[in-house]
């Protein structure tokens, strides 16, 4: 397994200001997590107080006693730098997108192409659906498509613990399925 170390390793949530990965690590850390919010001063980006600029960290236990370290990295552009520094040694990466945004397929471009592009195993989150219409699943799961992508794509509300883990359960069989893979290799 891409560890950090033994029976630990890393998860990291990515995706646009506001998409909810300060939100979703706070729903499922075993403690509480830590966050480096501040102040918003991009309230045309995304309306809301406050705003995460260098990382959110929590951490789960699993019934093995494997230990899930969760980072979460700032959506804003000017905060990219950290995104490397916080992806290397990432087993997988969760990326969050706002389903109402109407950028949503060209923040799932954006987020997918700078979090490896397949390099490391990947799954989406899209939250702030409307009830029962999957059509912008299907538009992000066809612009995928189009570029050769298969990645797993689920609605999910980040400030739901079942769905949450739902997305970490999902990468961790990936990241498994990915460690046989290299294994047979």
């Amino acid at each position: 397994m891409n560890a950090v170390a033994n029976n630990e390793f890393k998860i990291l949530f990515t995706g646009p200001m506001g998409a909810g990965k300060t939100t979703a690590i706070s729903a499922i850390s075993d403690h509480e997590a830590v966050s480096t919010d501040v102040i918003n001063t991009d309230l045309a980006q995304c309306n809301k107080e406050l705003t995460t600029a260098a990382l959110d960290y929590g951490q789960i236990v699993l019934p093995d006693n494997s230990c899930v370290r969760l980072y979460g990295t700032p959506g804003q552009e000017r905060f990219r730098f950290m995104w490397p520094i916080l992806l290397n040694n990432a087993a997988g990466v969760i990326v969050l997108l706002n389903g109402e945004h109407p950028e949503l397929l060209d923040h799932l471009e954006h987020y997918v192409d700078a979090f490896g592009s397949g390099k490391v195993p990947m799954v989406i989150g899209v939250g702030r659906l409307p009830a029962d219409d999957h059509s912008r699943l299907e538009s992000l799961a066809m612009r995928l498509e189009k570029r050769g992508i298969a990645l797993p794509i689920f609605d999910a509300d980040v400030r739901q613990q079942d769905d949450v883990l739902l997305l970490v359960d999902t990468l961790l069989c990936l990241i498994e399925a990915d460690d046989c893979r290299s294994m047979e290799a």
